[in-house]
């Protein structure tokens, strides 16, 4: 993988404005913002980029359902649209594509209270799916808007058709934000680079490769940002999030790739481009081996080939595990820490992490150019809100 052509850094001790630790797509994207407002920074990254849970298959980018609006539910919808035009310019930069298709999402209703559940939605999604003069929806339908994709006798009552869902291929993004910060002029990375301790108060970070001394650092290493928030939280009452383990599958059949999302109570089917078809996922709590797929994911194959019969005997190119980052209060985690304000979180994404991630990057990158100006994130998204639901549990 290509890299920044910049000098390399001394042996032993470095110092920069802004340090990055993870290179998911939380860190990447911060790197990404970091490099447009030409803050000199590094990113580094333990393994290589794209490793962990952002290395995964689905890439589902499903919106919230357009009732009971909030300043989160805004939150999102913003994030989705603005990421086509975002990942629209980055790929006309690298020359590469993210796979990235506003496909849609389909969703079978098999008893009549969802029908009427779904109409509701309907006149919800027309007042609050609006951008400009753009308006998505989320259209009721007696049959499903393509043939030869979902079972029809799974849906009794009809389907959902969505037109706000897209899809991306995680990978693919990740090689696209790679590539764009390959020729940064401000911000380095560095794969291979293990941080074993942060003191924010010191603006000191231990690694495997010596020692980093940082004006502010983003901490955006997935679930193992966790530990270190913790160990810097005082009187808190339980963990500021968890490690959940999902799996899922690509296979290869004869699919349309402009086929809508098929979503139905956990349950994704994603077609990608060339005839690949993502399938997922599981959200386990516990688990003996984070890394290895087991039945759980082979009933969700059944399940997917019940749904879309058009799958069976597909061949399974891949079987994928990973750890994702939840945190506490569900919602993701972003912000300074109230206690050490040079120590920003951008973690906690779980599920919806690839459709926020950019906008919550910058949201992270611009508090560390000025802590005194939060950018406009929902309340629940802060550090400082995930802290004080741990800080009163009894």
């Amino acid at each position: 993988m290509e890299r920044a052509d910049n000098p390399p850094r001394p042996a032993g001790q470095s110092s920069v404005d802004l340090l990055i630790v993870g290179g998911g797509i939380m860190g990447l994207w911060a790197a990404v913002h970091a490099e447009r407002l030409g803050i000199r920074g590094l990113l580094v990254e333990a393994g290589h980029f794209g490793q962990g849970a952002s290395g995964g298959l689905l890439g589902a980018l499903m919106p919230h359902m357009p009732d009971k609006w909030s300043d989160k539910k805004q939150f999102q919808f913003d994030a989705l649209i603005s990421l086509e035009e975002e990942i629209s310019a980055l790929e006309a930069v690298t020359g590469l594509s993210a796979g990235y298709r506003r496909a849609g999402r389909l969703i079978p209703l098999p008893k009549p209270h969802l029908r009427q559940i779904a109409l509701g939605h309907s006149q919800d999604a027309e007042a609050h799916w609006r951008h400009g003069e753009r308006r998505f929806h989320w259209h009721v339908l007696d049959a499903a808007p393509v043939e030869g994709w979902i079972e029809p006798s799974l849906a009794e009552s009809g389907f959902v058709f969505d037109t706000l869902a897209a899809r991306v291929a995680p990978r693919a993004l990740i090689e696209v934000l790679c590539k764009f910060l390959a020729t940064a002029r401000h911000v380095r990375l560095a794969e291979g680079v293990a941080v074993e301790s942060i003191d924010p108060d010191k603006g000191l970070a231990r690694t495997n490769d010596g020692d980093i001394r940082f004006g502010r650092c983003i901490l955006a290493a997935g679930h193992r940002s966790f530990p270190i928030l913790d160990g810097l939280t005082e009187g808190r009452k339980s963990s500021l999030g968890q490690a959940v383990k999902g799996q899922a599958a690509m296979l290869k059949a004869d699919v349309e790739a402009g086929f809508p999302v098929i979503f139905r109570d956990g349950l994704y089917i994603v077609p990608h481009e060339n005839g690949l078809v993502a399938v997922g996922s599981t959200s386990e709590n516990r688990f003996d081996d984070p890394l290895s797929t087991d039945g759980q994911l082979d009933d969700l194959l059944a399940a997917a080939v019940a749904m879309a019969p058009v799958l069976a005997g597909a061949e399974v190119m891949e079987r994928w595990a990973g750890l994702r980052p939840k945190a506490v209060d569900r919602d993701p985690m972003v912000g300074a820490h109230p206690d050490h304000p040079s120590l920003i979180a951008l973690t906690g994404g779980f599920k919806v992490s690839f459709g926020l991630a950019h906008r919550l990057a910058e949201a992270a990158v611009r508090e560390a150019v000025d802590m005194s100006r939060r950018f406009n994130l929902p309340q629940s998204f802060t550090l400082a809100s995930h802290i004080s639901v741990i800080s009163h549990k009894t």
